[in-house]
């Protein structure tokens, strides 16, 4: 993690001081464009980011309107745009969806007033969608808990006021009034606040259709117990499930942040038959940079659908010191964010990330149509033994349950514990 002990004046987003950059470089592709020759970086390229149709993930040129669009912006934001193929079939048209992904630095420091933060965030978000929209994208994603700071590791209760009603608090609001103007499904990742459940405080992602209506929302799964984190202070494990919200351009799901780090959500999202599925996140590099890259990917192979991921960007500075629980100094702050969003898709192939130090649009076509043809081509489903896992998870979540394991010759030989789990007639 970059020094940031010079860092004496509060900004929103990455400025002069707040180096974000890995060693002066936005991205990792970045660093391999500058220092590898062509013919080993496409040979790194094949192997880092994957063929999709014979080649790597072409680029998409930015329409025109976006161009104009983004020229009104008041700060630089880097917009990418990429296109996933697939197989053309005799039976089935191309099924391409356009989503977009929205990485953002928050809008004023961290002391100015609640409402003005919410409305800078707002405002910010709302002409980076304006974007999207001149882009042609019919999914937006925005970041975790997008419309403030992600203060939870402050452990101050205070910011609880940040939280909002699901379906007509002001986020959500503002988030339909776009989505009916541009025709354009988003999801919204907010803190709810659930006021028939005794007001308690819940991390969720709103759905609305491209009509503003809200479509549903779900809930975050797994919450993080890793400082400097601190979220369970705040809210505990969702209540919907793995819910796949059928839209007008596919079928969408909501891996939130943490839940990356779970397998088996990624799976029960697959299982209800999720094309896209957005992975909205707020994460600092020294936790979780080296994992960024390879999760969503994974999952994306190994469940035979679209995984797009999405970071925040910049510094985030609190008012008051906090303690993050190792043996350090209090700190006012996480850690840089490191952005770096991007889409995975089903053949192993990615695009390039948006850069680590700046905010940024991602736009890509994702032909659907590749799920099924992946899913045929690799055979992931059909030699999935699902009974078999079914039966393990069974066993183990029993207060009784006894881990399968086979001693060595010698008792305790290889750990030193005997052979223990079901009986031998039932492993037959």
């Amino acid at each position: 993690m970059p020094d940031d002990s010079k860092h004496d004046d509060q900004e929103g987003a990455s400025g002069p001081d707040w180096d974000c950059s890995l060693a002066g470089y936005s991205s990792v592709e970045e660093i391999l464009e500058k220092h590898l020759p062509s013919k080993e970086l496409a040979e790194v390229k094949r192997v880092l980011l994957g063929h999709n149709q014979g080649g790597l993930v072409p680029a998409l040129p930015l329409p025109p309107a976006a161009s104009e669009a983004i020229a009104h912006l008041p700060s630089p934001t880097a917009v990418r745009g990429w296109s996933f193929g697939a197989a053309r079939e005799q039976l089935r048209r191309p099924r391409v969806t356009r989503i977009g992904l929205i990485q953002n630095a928050i809008a004023l420091p961290t002391t100015a007033p609640f409402a003005d933060q919410r409305a800078a965030i707002h405002a910010k978000v709302g002409r980076l969608a304006e974007v999207a929209a001149a882009a042609g994208v019919q999914v937006l994603c925005l970041q975790e808990a997008w419309p403030m700071p992600f203060a939870f590791c402050t452990r101050e209760r205070s910011w609880c006021e940040f939280a909002e009603c699901a379906q007509d608090g002001p986020t959500t609001r503002l988030v339909r009034q776009l989505a009916a103007r541009h025709r354009m499904v988003i999801v919204s990742p907010i803190l709810e606040r659930d006021g028939p459940h005794g007001e308690v405080i819940w991390n969720t992602a709103v759905v609305v259709d491209e009509r503003g209506r809200v479509l549903g929302k779900h809930r975050k799964n797994h919450i993080p117990r890793v400082s400097p984190f601190d979220e369970a202070n705040y809210y505990l494990e969702g209540d919907t499930g793995h819910p796949v919200f059928e839209t007008t351009y596919g079928r969408i799901a909501v891996n939130i942040c943490y839940g990356r780090h779970h397998p088996l959500n990624w799976l029960a999202f697959g299982l209800n038959g999720a094309e896209i599925v957005f992975n909205p996140s707020a994460t600092v590099g020294a936790l979780s940079e080296p994992m960024w890259g390879v999760e969503g990917r994974n999952a994306a192979i190994a469940n035979s659908y679209y995984v797009a991921s999405i970071n925040r960007v910049g510094w985030e500075r609190f008012p008051n010191l906090f303690s993050v629980g190792d043996g350090g100094p209090p700190r006012d702050h996480l850690g840089p964010f490191y952005g770096s969003s991007y889409v995975a898709a089903p053949d192993a192939s990615r695009c390039p990330a948006l850069p680590r130090d700046q905010e940024g649009l991602l736009f890509a076509d994702c032909d659907l149509n590749l799920c099924r043809q992946v899913r045929d081509r690799w055979g992931f489903a059909l030699t999935a033994r699902y009974p078999l896992y079914a039966d393990a998870l069974a066993r183990y979540v029993r207060p009784d349950f006894q881990p399968q394991r086979v001693a060595g010759s010698e008792a305790g030989a290889g750990g030193g514990e005997e052979e223990s789990g079901p009986p031998r007639e039932a492993l037959r």
